[in-house]
């Protein structure tokens, strides 16, 4: 009986074992060698490498310092798209499951297929579609409006046109994930709740708001969380499609972190920053999760 209980158990961690591995090599190991890089003034083109302690984190929070500027500033453009975007990626993405889960069975798969297929594309692929379509000058857009009587827009050179757009290439490439999301969550809603709203007068609105949101709040909180972490680490958009502007408008934090790390080859200052960037984003997942979880009780 012992024995095969210890093979019970040795066959159940060989299954965990690859995940063990993977989660410590590209995981774990790189944040402990990120927060010992960060305790340390990091040159690239220097040898030595000059135990600070938390120096670096210190001058995050220096007025007087460059790093001062570089993380708040950075940060106060990702919090705005984060602002911007989240709310609509939560909605629309629900909005759009409510819409493909009303079709008929043999339509649901097409529609989920469609909606899906540009979270399956890179990010490149994404900024040079969106590229196409909203350079001010040559982008498709552009050259309609005119004929329509209308002036051209500076999409991506003009505030607040250039947050519109990446808004908008966000949306449009991640709002398949959340969508099929939550259509899994809508199935698994029972339909006897439904009948018996029904049966006691409740409309579509009342049905909606009175079952359907209470049964998948657990999802609309994962959604929550997962679209603002993703929101928060946006780097690809607006350095593909806005280079940060216009001036510095849209430079959002991941892109000063990048620049300080190999620009002025400063890895200390970009691990410090990193990790600070990381422990926000976990602040504010935590204040989401508890003030979600208040409102339900």
């Amino acid at each position: 009986m012992n024995r095969t209980s210890w093979k019970s158990k040795l066959t159940s961690s060989l299954f965990v074992l690859p995940y063990l591995i993977l989660f410590t090599v590209f995981l774990f190991i790189p944040i402990v060698y990120g927060a010992w890089m960060s305790l340390h003034n990091w040159d690239l083109l220097n040898p030595v490498h000059e135990f600070v302690g938390f120096k670096n984190y210190a001058k995050i929070f220096d007025s007087n310092s460059y790093l001062n500027n570089l993380f708040f500033d950075g940060l106060k453009n990702t919090l705005q798209f984060v602002v911007y975007s989240v709310p609509l990626l939560v909605v629309v993405g629900l909005a759009l499951a409510l819409l493909v889960n009303s079709l008929p069975n043999r339509l649901k798969g097409f529609f989920r297929t469609v909606y899906f297929i540009p979270y399956a594309v890179s990010v490149s692929v994404v900024a040079i579609i969106w590229l196409w379509l909203l350079d001010t000058n040559s982008g498709l857009i552009n050259q309609y409006l005119p004929k329509l009587g209308l002036e051209a827009i500076p999409w991506l050179t003009d505030m607040p046109w250039a947050w519109v757009s990446l808004v908008l290439a966000t949306l449009w490439w991640t709002i398949g994930f959340n969508m099929v999301i939550f259509i899994n969550a809508l199935n698994d809603v029972s339909e006897e709740l439904y009948e018996a709203g029904s049966l006691d007068g409740a409309n579509r609105w009342q049905r909606f708001w009175h079952i359907t949101l209470p049964s998948i709040k657990p999802t609309m909180l994962f959604v929550l969380i997962t679209s603002t972490i993703a929101s928060f680490n946006i780097y690809g958009q607006p350095f593909l499609m806005t280079r940060g502007g216009p001036g510095s408008s849209t430079k959002v934090l991941l892109m000063n972190i990048v620049d300080e790390a190999f620009d002025q080859r400063q890895l200390g200052n970009a691990a410090a920053m990193s990790l600070m960037m990381a422990l926000i984003m976990i602040v504010i997942s935590i204040v989401q999760f508890k003030v979600t979880k208040n409102k339900e009780d």
